[in-house]
């Protein structure tokens, strides 16, 4: 399925869908009417005015962000997870704030045209809107929308919204992440767009409704005011810009932004050989159908000034919530070409230079009602992105970048023992990582995911106040950078111990224990994901990176490493005073310095940082490792595991240099994966490779 957003009106839906089964008007967006380009429509605004409402639409944005960080009940949103926006009276985005999150800011406009669908003419000054649905352009359903009209007289010019992820939605486990849901049935409660303000007038039956499904209903009842009060911040924004300029001279703006951003793009892309390119990442497995790595493939076509993507030959929809519905996918496309275009405005403007073909519901990239959804944003979402950073670093090699660490969640809830009423809590934790090395320099360490470069670590002391949870460390990965010419960055580990913490599970969403984070041009992968459970204790534990419900209690301890960037570059290639800089740092062991980049160092004291470089031996250890490698990734994968199960070789050793994949816990080889693996290193790794 073919679709292209437009100014023209172009709704989340076809305008002909009638009811389905599941009570909804459609599951997909429909084509777009013919769109008229931006250079053809006629420019109305003088430079100044134009530049001075530009920027002053990003400003009424950021006041309502403001104002939620200001007023919010909620710990995860007042980490930053949210995002708003200013969207026309169409529906379209107009201009997004300046720390969104990108998937967020990717599906405001299906959401916003989701409520004029639903609504139509029944829209009323002081009406304030909710929504979370997935299958109608949502992310999951924590994330909650709060959509505002904005009324000059009687007419509709613009929409006030904002979307903040709620800790808990209802659902079968605490924070409503349950990863062993098929259906979106035990995910949590599915708003549709619902009046939630009546001309200004709470609903209190309405709101009751929400929060009370919930498993903290004063938090989802006070960020429910926070981000209502917020819209109405941007719409008195916005009534200010129309006293002083007028309304005509507003609208106007508005289009005239978007106008702005989609002839930038286009001329851009001009620029740029038209062809057709195509790479495949990966999620970990699908329950449902055994051991394997599933595949994700993103085909760029560019034609002219357009960008065209289909998504043709990615998987079935997996039995688990590691499935993507339309809008994320979508959002996922815009997302990731927008990383190549970093000075440019994301707005509608940008989505009409963009069109795709996301293929029939039933997949993983376009998995309608009744699919279970909520962990898009650790499934295919990032590995969309990470796609389309592989494909556009070829068209620009100027602004190349490896494989980026995979975003993550823990989520440890149940009842607070400190106090006597034993309240629920959600301990619920994201932590930073690496992204992958660049064209001219290493990845950016212990960054926010792709998914949203906004959102901020949790502060410690927040979360031990908050949750009968210690944290007992949380420091930089050493190794956890895939090795290049260029680094990628480096990840974090992070450990805690449970208190008070009574009638407690815990739930993880991540990826990429199998589908390990990978390099390009030569670079190699980093490190798996995954949480240990009482490690080196009798208890001890591999829980894997994507469970649910796993009881847990008082004096339990975990641990988890976020994975680095990938890297960029043939490892052998970095200058050896690079890799002893990392030595220094404590970002690269003095092991994997020999290992991973062929570099002899010795230590004379290391409490002195004094480490030295050894020239001649670093010679003859690259020019033997060189003649090797390819040999290595051609050893029986059976051997090979059963060496890491002896105690042989490392984790790391199976990734870098064998390119093994196995059950982490146990040592048991999986043998299709590694076969999927060892494909995916041939190409973006031993295929740049100078021997």
């Amino acid at each position: 399925m073919t679709t292209q957003l437009t100014d023209r009106g172009t709704t989340a839906h076809g305008e002909n869908d009638g009811p389905t089964t599941d009570g909804t008007r459609g599951t997909t967006p429909s084509t777009a009417a013919t769109t008229t380009s931006s250079s053809d429509r006629r420019r109305t605004l003088d430079p100044v005015t134009f530049e001075v409402l530009k920027n002053a639409f990003t400003t009424s944005v950021d006041l309502m962000s403001e104002q939620i960080l200001r007023t919010c009940y909620s710990f995860v949103i007042y980490s930053r997870d949210f995002s708003s926006a200013l969207c026309d009276a169409r529906g379209n985005t107009v201009m997004q704030g300046s720390q969104d999150i990108a998937v967020h800011v990717g599906t405001l406009h299906f959401q916003c045209q989701a409520v004029l669908e639903q609504f139509g003419d029944d829209i009323h000054p002081g009406d304030v809107f909710a929504i979370n649905d997935p299958y109608r352009g949502g992310t999951h359903f924590n994330d909650v929308s709060f959509i505002r009209p904005i009324f000059v007289g009687d007419e509709i010019i613009a929409f006030a919204q904002n979307k903040g992820h709620w800790a808990d939605i209802g659902g079968n486990v605490p924070g409503s992440f349950d990863v062993n849901a098929t259906e979106h049935f035990g995910e949590g409660l599915r708003i549709p767009a619902i009046r939630i303000f009546d001309r200004g007038t709470l609903r209190y039956d309405v709101a009751a409704l929400l929060v009370e499904n919930t498993r903290s209903p004063g938090i989802s009842l006070g960020d429910l005011h926070a981000q209502s009060e917020a819209t109405a911040v941007c719409e008195r924004d916005i009534l200010r810009l129309v006293e002083r300029y007028g309304k005509d001279t507003i609208v106007a703006a508005m289009q005239e932004v978007q106008d702005y951003v989609e002839t930038l793009v286009r001329k851009r892309v001009a620029d740029l050989p038209d062809g057709t390119w195509s790479t495949t990442d990966y999620l970990d497995a699908d329950p449902g159908r055994g051991e394997g790595l599933v595949p994700i493939v993103v085909n760029l076509h560019i034609e002219g000034d357009q960008i065209h993507y289909d998504l043709e030959g990615s998987a079935p929809a997996v039995a688990s919530f590691l499935n993507s519905g339309y809008g994320t996918t979508h959002s996922a496309l815009y997302a990731g070409t927008k990383t190549f275009f970093p000075d440019v405005p994301l707005n509608s403007g940008f989505y009409r230079a963009v069109s795709a073909d996301i293929g029939p519901e039933g997949t993983v990239v376009n998995a309608g009602w009744p699919y279970a959804v909520t962990g898009f944003c650790s499934g295919p979402y990032e590995k969309i992105m990470n796609a389309i950073f592989e494909i556009w670093s070829g068209l620009m090699p100027e602004r190349a970048l490896a494989g980026c660490f995979n975003l993550e969640y823990l989520l440890v809830g149940g009842r607070d023992g400190r106090s006597p009423e034993k309240p629920f809590f959600m301990w619920y934790d994201w932590m930073a990582g690496g992204w992958g090395g660049r064209s001219d320099r290493d990845g950016s360490g212990t960054s926010a995911p792709v998914f949203g470069v906004g959102l901020a670590v949790q502060p410690v002391e927040g979360q031990e106040r908050l949750s009968p949870v210690l944290t007992t460390k949380h420091a930089i990965a050493t190794d956890s950078g895939g090795p290049g010419r260029h680094r990628g960055g480096v990840g974090i580990e992070k450990g805690g111990t449970l208190t008070d913490a009574d009638r407690t599970v815990m739930s993880y969403c991540c990826d990429r224990a199998r589908s390990i984070t990978w390099g390009i041009d030569g670079g190699l992968a980093s490190n798996p994901h995954g949480v240990w459970l009482n490690r080196g204790t009798p208890q001890e534990r591999f829980l894997g990176s994507v469970f649910s419900s796993v009881p847990v209690g008082p004096g339990d301890t975990f641990e988890r490493p976020s994975a680095g960037g990938g890297g960029l570059g043939d490892p052998l290639d970095r200058d050896p005073r690079d890799v002893l800089e990392d030595v220094i740092d404590g970002y690269v062991s003095l092991v994997r310095a020999g290992t991973d980049y062929g570099v002899v160092i010795e230590e004379v004291d290391a409490e002195l940082d004094d480490y030295r470089l050894d020239e001649d031996a670093t010679r003859r250890l690259r020019t033997e490792i060189r003649g090797a490698r390819r040999g290595w990734l051609e050893e029986d994968p059976e051997d090979v595991a059963r060496r890491y199960r002896e105690g042989e070789l490392d984790t790391l050793d199976l990734i870098r240099r064998y390119a093994v994949i196995v059950d982490w816990g146990t040592g048991e080889l999986l043998p299709e994966t590694t076969r999927q693996f060892r494909e995916s290193v041939t190409r973006r790794v031993t295929a740049a490779w100078e021997d």
